[in-house]
């Protein structure tokens, strides 16, 4: 599957705002949107007034490169999201946030959800006593997710543990780093995605 492979902290800078792509390195003075923030190349210090259309697409891209969804995928996301009852920009919000990628990442497994979604396709954890490998797989309420046995001395998953308390572990989810097993306790709400986004631009986005 097509990923993006280039420097990540450029996308950081894209955008404006730190994305947390290379997990404890953002919180340090190594971090490249520290040092420069602003976006990349030529114009990037340039300022420029954007248009309506502009901030919409930013937000969307924005969000998206934040879970690391590809743009089909991330449209199917939004169609799910408008199917649903409710409204559909929260609806889309936690639909992403219930990937089985992004869960490992928020129960600490792992430092970015790059990351957590390459351990979970080499097969690093089992869900409800089941392996799997597919990281867009959606959690329930009551899922139990667990390292393997055979992988609990890896060492990227030591080390993701031991800065887990920077970001923290939301309130939907509860961590058990010495058993290295997570559950879902319940499916997220709005107010539980604490990073500011406007979700309301990526919905007039789609809806032109």
């Amino acid at each position: 599957m097509a990923r993006y492979t280039e420097a990540k902290c450029r996308l950081c800078r894209r955008e404006g705002q730190k994305l947390f792509l290379k997990g404890d390195r953002c919180f340090t003075d190594k971090c490249a949107y520290e040092r420069r923030p602003y976006a990349p190349g030529f114009a990037g210090k340039l300022r420029k007034k954007l248009t309506d259309y502009a901030v919409q697409l930013r937000e969307k891209q924005r969000v998206r490169r934040m879970y690391g969804i590809l743009e089909g995928q991330f449209r199917n996301y939004f169609e799910r999201a408008e199917a649903q009852k409710g409204v559909t920009g929260a609806n889309l919000l936690i639909l992403l946030e219930r990937r089985l990628d992004n869960v490992v990442y928020r129960l600490g497994f792992a430092n970015s959800r790059d990351q957590a979604r390459q351990m979970v396709r080499h097969g690093l954890f089992v869900l409800n006593g089941r392996k799997v490998n597919i990281p867009s797989l959606m959690v329930r309420p009551s899922d139990v997710i667990e390292v393997r046995e055979k992988s609990r001395k890896v060492p990227v998953i030591t080390e993701a543990q031991q800065v887990v308390a920077r970001r923290g572990c939301p309130s939907w989810l509860e961590s058990d780093g010495a058993a290295f097993k997570g559950v879902v306790k319940a499916l997220p709400t709005r107010e539980d995605i604490q990073f500011p986004i406007n979700e309301q631009l990526i919905v007039e986005l789609y809806s032109k």
